[in-house]
């Protein structure tokens, strides 16, 4: 049987059932601002049980769980979700997260769904694929899992991301490189199908809107110069570098640089077409860019 909570301090009798909890920590977590107060408490209650959201509605009679109280007044505070449970969802993975890697987003969903396209189109066999900037290895381990064949090579410079990323791909076949961008992964130079990033992009003197990217996401996920591009041009000139003619870069971005993000490749004088793309709330959230072989003898 499960154990009681103390409830009194969301104001709750500890022995009301679990509907009613989750009701008086939704409404505490709304006045805090939280931006799905219903489903964390939800999944904060799911996780503390050991079941699925979706099957939470078998345990909705039975008192809340204990621990439920003190881990909804830490979403209250705005402790990350994903840093409570030690969980990310990303397209059909479970990542395990925490403190010192950046949380994987929705929107880079599609990021993956673009680049998973664009390898079908490409029907190499056996493709050679490289995400940048890999962080938790959400994006390395979809394309891993969801495609045939495929070798893919994960770079992540930051040592505070490098165990989670190593956990979460370790059975996944990911190559893992501890290397900064610039002049990473020599021996594959002109051998990549494939190029995916979602680099650091916030303008060094921005503050983040969510209260949680600015507290817990690491500075070196976020930060990347005065216009938020530096990244973004290091990833292109590693493209460049690292792509046989005729491979794709696919590289995320805030949704004010749907001009600036793709000017970075059209500047660059190698790439054509160079396109931006929408996420599913129809904010700018990607550029892709091909290595055109009869533009690489004029580059700048």
């Amino acid at each position: 049987m499960t154990q009681l909570a103390h409830g009194a301090d969301l104001g709750f009798a500890p022995d009301a059932p679990l509907r009613s909890a989750i009701l008086t920590a939704e409404t505490r977590l709304r006045d805090k601002g939280v931006a799905s107060p219903r489903h964390d408490a939800e999944a904060i209650a799911a996780h503390l049980l050991g079941v699925t959201r979706t099957d939470l509605w078998r345990h909705m009679d039975q008192t809340a769980p204990v621990g439920f109280t003190d881990l909804v007044s830490r979403r209250a505070a705005r402790v990350p979700l994903q840093h409570i449970t030690g969980t990310a969802f990303f397209r059909h993975a479970t990542l395990t997260v925490g403190p010192g890697v950046f949380i994987p987003r929705p929107e880079t969903e599609v990021v993956v769904e673009e680049a998973l396209r664009l390898l079908a189109d490409l029907a190499v066999f056996a493709p050679i694929v490289v995400d940048l900037c890999a962080g938790s290895g959400a994006i390395a381990l979809s394309i891993a899992t969801e495609y045939a064949g495929v070798t893919v090579h994960a770079v992540e410079l930051d040592p505070g991301a490098g165990p989670w990323l190593r956990d979460n791909v370790a059975d996944a076949g990911v190559q893992i490189h501890a290397a900064s961008i610039e002049g990473c992964l020599p021996h594959l130079a002109g051998a990549v199908d494939l190029i995916v990033a979602n680099p650091p992009y916030i303008p060094t003197d921005a503050v983040p809107r969510e209260v949680e990217v600015a507290r817990y996401d690491p500075d070196l996920a976020l930060y990347s110069g005065a216009d938020g591009l530096d990244h973004i041009k290091m990833v292109q000139r590693a493209a460049a570098r690292l792509l046989k003619p005729g491979g794709w870069v696919v590289v995320e971005h805030s949704d004010q640089q749907g001009s600036s993000a793709p000017q970075v490749f059209a500047d660059a004088g190698c790439w054509s077409p160079v396109v931006d793309h929408v996420d599913l709330t129809g904010r700018d959230r990607f550029v892709t860019a091909r290595l055109d072989p009869d533009l690489q003898g004029t580059a700048l």
